[in-house]
């Protein structure tokens, strides 16, 4: 094994954190309103507190222009986003979040937390919490 490689105990580690991420992941998106690329847009332009373009979208997300295309135009139809012509070039689009959208996004996010929340008061231990509490900013890092 290369002296570069990871320890196999911390791929052991790695591999049941990334297990029990996706659980997590995936239990809080059982109950979402928003589907997951919808809901990364809207995550995207909330937070940049910008619009983009269609092909900026595609290129942040990393995903086909004709996709991107497809996901504005069912966000659009939908209230969660609005288009206006771009101001150098009559070509494009500028995409920004709807105040519904800005809405539907936030309250999503506060459904998820809630969830998360409940789960920890519920299942976790005083002594639990606060090792939890010490794990996520470790996971901060690791971000």
């Amino acid at each position: 094994m290369p002296s570069n490689a990871p320890h196999p105990d911390t791929l052991d580690l790695a591999a049941d954190l990334r297990t029990a991420l996706g659980s997590l992941v995936r239990t809080l998106r059982d109950s979402d309103d928003l589907p997951p690329n919808q809901a990364a847009v809207l995550g995207l332009l909330v937070r940049d507190e910008r619009s983009y373009t269609v092909a900026e979208l595609a290129d942040r997300r990393r995903v086909r222009h004709q996709s991107m295309a497809r996901t504005v135009a069912l966000m659009t139809g939908a209230g969660l986003v609005a288009q206006q012509p771009h101001p150098t070039d009559g070509r494009k689009q500028l995409i920004a979040a709807t105040p519904a959208g800005r809405t539907a996004l936030l309250d999503q996010r506060a459904r998820r937390e809630h969830h998360i929340a409940t789960a920890i008061e519920s299942r976790l231990s005083s002594t639990e919490r606060e090792q939890l509490r010490t794990a996520v900013a470790l996971l901060g890092r690791l971000a």
